[in-house]
């Protein structure tokens, strides 16, 4: 299916067509490390659980995401779902890359 058709029968919100696997229909250009980091950017939109987004930050990391690359998700999302929820999710995001909060106080 290309992604005209795709992009039709997702602003209908169509089935996927009888006997084919979930996702079949959804051609992707994108790689799973790309893939990993939009997921997080959605969970910061969302104001996700420390576990949603410890899930994907693991996927992330598999996929190659290097920890400056997840970070920098925070920074790119911030102008589109403020930075309160950017705030929220930060401490989330250090948590599941093993940082020590610890470490990101500024000792004022």
């Amino acid at each position: 299916m290309d992604y005209l058709d795709h992009l039709r029968r997702l602003s209908i919100d169509a089935e996927p067509r009888p006997g084919a696997p979930e996702n079949a229909d959804s051609p992707s250009v994108l790689d799973d490390k790309e893939r990993a980091l939009l997921r997080l950017a959605a969970l910061v939109a969302v104001s996700a659980s420390a576990a949603s987004i410890r899930k994907d930050v693991d996927a992330a990391v598999s996929a190659g995401a290097g920890t400056a690359e997840i970070i920098d998700v925070l920074d790119v999302v911030m102008p589109h779902v403020g930075r309160p929820r950017v705030v929220k999710a930060a401490p989330r995001f250090a948590v599941a890359l093993g940082i020590d909060l610890d470490l990101l106080a500024d000792g004022a």
